[in-house]
């Protein structure tokens, strides 16, 4: 299931999505100039010592047919797919070829995602000196490595849980980086008006990967074995990294003299994160969401596998049907935001996802229907994270200076995704001592609560989000 801060519908729902998302960029073009993310035409010169040069005029909904998004969009895809099997064939591996304990399965999650807690925010200033595209080929080259380790260790027969959590260790500082560098190349390769299809297009690819890559993943792992699976996700990251290799940016590096001290540019990066009220709440709802909702996703396997007795193959079915959910979420975004407007669709997301974890352990009192309940569950969650997703994202990218852009994604994922290796170790540790359905009711409980920091809030009173020029950063130089 996506979580709330960070899964390419068939070609028809594509065209949908691609219409939709593309009247909700024309309509922000018409209401701010600069804007964020895709702000780095208007703004580049207060960050480099020439100014970026422009790409050339696209005529609207040209961005399937624009070179440089699509090799950005094949390397999201093909990692995002081989991921999906990963995140499956992990944990079984651990649970069913390794038995893992509820402890053990806690500390390789938390080492997952580990790195957004220790080295998210310097992450973050680095990047902003960096060609992100550069960092992202880096990455997935580090990934492929680390990852083809795990069926080499397995085919000699000494494969261990410690051998796994290094992994998950390395592959997690790598993702840090692909993470944040991907969420901010995007100005760097289409005009300012098409930020919003291309995170609608961007959002959909991951929701595709979802639909797919689990259920790819549960056979590969029922019929052939976990560590086959894997070798399949090395060869999406030597894919991906080939796609980045082709890919073309007019991305200008910010000039050295702007280059301040580590600390004080870190520090920038969270005053303009927790300055901006809105912005705050957005942070706190999803990283309270995400820390309780890691819980449950933690002893998810050990729940399903063990507790429903449920096949590996149906885990990943339970996975791929849940996405179609995330799928329709994409492509129904841009309506509901017409509809109900863009502030007042990130309360109701999130009273909605906040909600629907209190039916993941009431499935243990009915465990004959364990199956449909876990994929009803799911796709409603999936639909409504998205809707959230994609809202707040493109808010906060569209409100963003580019020369913030690496610090604030930085910033914010190292609140709502450094919370998840504590919640991981303390799922692991929850599920030893009380038991793991115990500890999928707390966690609800504990999620019911993350949707108060925007249901209490100036969202109802708007309609729309603030614009760039309707914010200000602190840190700009004056004219700016």
């Amino acid at each position: 299931m996506s979580q709330p801060e960070e899964r390419e519908p068939q070609r028809g729902q594509v065209g949908e999505a691609a219409e939709a998302a593309e009247w909700l960029a024309e309509a922000r073009a018409e209401a701010s100039i600069l804007t964020s993310r895709a702000g780095a035409d208007e703004a580049i010169e207060a960050d480099a010592a020439a100014a970026a040069p422009a790409p050339a005029p696209a005529p609207k909904g040209s961005l399937w047919r624009d070179r440089n998004f699509l090799t950005l969009w094949s390397s999201q895809a093909l990692s995002q797919f081989g991921a999906q099997i990963t995140e499956l064939a992990i944990p079984v591996l651990a649970v069913l070829m390794l038995d893992a304990t509820e402890w053990e399965v806690g500390v390789l999650g938390a080492a997952q995602v580990a790195a957004f807690l220790v080295v998210g925010l310097p992450a973050g200033a680095w990047i902003d000196r960096m060609r992100k595209r550069h960092v992202m080929i880096v990455a997935d080259a580090v990934r492929a490595v680390a990852l083809g380790m795990l069926p080499l260790l397995a085919l000699f027969g000494v494969l261990e849980i410690w051998h796994m959590i290094a992994v998950a260790l390395v592959m997690g500082i790598a993702t840090v980086f692909f993470d944040v560098s991907n969420q901010s190349i995007v100005p760097s390769l289409v005009r300012p008006n098409q930020i919003a299809e291309a995170n609608g297009k961007l959002q959909s690819t991951e929701q595709l990967a979802g639909l797919v890559g689990p259920a790819v993943g549960g056979w590969l792992v029922g019929v052939l074995a976990a560590p086959l699976a894997i070798i399949i996700t090395v060869g999406t990251y030597v894919a991906s990294f080939v796609a980045l290799l082709f890919t073309r940016d007019h991305e200008q590096l910010r000039a050295p003299d702007d280059h301040k001290p580590l600390l004080h540019e870190i520090g920038e990066g969270l005053r303009w994160v927790f300055g901006n009220p809105l912005l705050r709440r957005i942070v706190l709802t999803t990283g309270t969401a995400n820390f309780f909702g890691t819980i449950s996703m933690t002893l998810l396997p050990i729940f399903v596998l063990r507790e429903l007795g449920l096949t590996p193959e149906m885990l990943g079915i339970v996975f791929s049907l849940s996405s179609v959910g995330g799928l329709l979420g994409a492509i129904a975004t841009p309506r509901i935001v017409a509809r109900i407007g863009e502030a007042r669709a990130i309360p109701i997301s999130a009273i909605a996802f906040s909600v629907l974890p209190f039916f993941l352990p009431a499935i243990s009192l009915a465990p004959a229907l364990a199956f449909p309940l876990l994929v009803v569950q799911f796709f409603f969650a999936s639909f409504t994270v998205l809707l959230y997703n994609i809202t707040q994202v493109t808010f906060r990218q569209r409100i963003t200076a580019p020369r913030l852009l690496g610090r604030m994604n930085a910033s914010v994922r190292f609140v709502v995704w450094g919370v998840m290796p504590i919640a991981a170790l303390l799922a692991g540790a929850l599920g030893t001592w009380i038991g793991t359905v115990p500890t999928l009711w707390i966690a609800a409980f504990g999620e019911l609560f993350a949707c108060l920091f925007v249901v209490i809030g100036p969202f109802w009173r708007m309609r729309e989000l603030p614009d760039a020029h309707q914010t200000h950063d602190p840190a700009a130089p004056p004219g700016h």
